[in-house]
């Protein structure tokens, strides 16, 4: 049975996943966020991860009048940038990566996980993603409705840029190194790409969990040449056609 963190955007089925290997004995953390509206089902994710993922962001990150805490899943941090790990936060890292086997969940890994690396062992990264434009619409009504998110800036194109810069440092940083999987959204809902988390991980997921009912935003909207880029590298990670058209901003 081996470790796992599971990176992605917001909004592209993390959460489905988690909820997927929840039942396999992994630690998760101590206080999963509970669900609610946007995630009816849970969004298998830790308090205390997500808090020392937005303390490792914070210093690259502006402070609006706001949002204060919490928002960072939504940052913007161009692909490079260093991410600095204080002692205080490595100590708190190396207690969650203690518990063993754990799986981890959270948007903010797409930024972070350089700062995390010294603490993981034997662990697989399992990258999930959906389309762009499908996104970043359940993006943008999520900062619509959620409290937290009140006074954030944010559009349809702000909200793809930050998909895009999520899954760039996925692709052009982070996969060099370690045991890595992808999978689009839709193939959670074909035996055979579960399959391949079953034998990466050796460990049985819960077929019955994914729902395609909640596939709920629409998928239209004109997508940056960059975003419609990162996605065709990202289908063809996952050994998938690329599922729906991606209408170009030239078109």
């Amino acid at each position: 049975m081996r470790n796992c963190l599971i990176l992605g955007s917001g909004r592209s089925g993390t959460s489905m996943l988690a909820a997927m290997l929840s039942g396999a004995g992994y630690y998760m953390g101590t206080h999963l966020i509970p669900a609610d509206d946007s995630n009816p089902k849970g969004y298998f994710e830790d308090d205390e991860i997500n808090a020392i993922n937005e303390a490792l962001l914070a210093p690259l990150t502006p402070t609006f009048s706001r949002p204060s805490y919490g928002w960072r899943w939504l940052a913007q941090v161009p692909v490079g940038t260093p991410i600095i790990c204080p002692p205080a936060v490595a100590k708190r890292m190396e207690a969650q990566t203690r518990r063993v086997p754990y799986a981890f969940k959270d948007p903010r890994l797409c930024y972070t996980l350089p700062a995390w690396r010294a603490f993981l062992s034997d662990t697989v990264f399992l990258c999930i993603f959906r389309e762009p434009a499908r996104t970043a619409h359940s993006i943008v009504k999520e900062c619509r409705g959620a409290d937290y998110l009140q006074g954030l800036p944010m559009d349809f194109a702000a909200a793809l840029d930050g998909w895009t810069l999520m899954y760039r440092h996925i692709l052009d940083v982070h996969r060099r190194e370690g045991d890595w999987l992808f999978f689009h959204y839709d193939q959670l809902f074909e035996d055979a790409a579960l399959a391949r988390v079953e034998r990466a991980l050796g460990v049985p997921v819960d077929r019955t969990f994914p729902d395609a009912q909640l596939k709920r935003s629409p998928v239209d909207g004109s997508v940056s040449e960059a975003s419609q880029t990162t996605y065709g590298e990202l289908c063809d990670l996952a050994g998938c056609a690329v599922v729906e058209r991606v209408v170009s901003a030239r078109e």
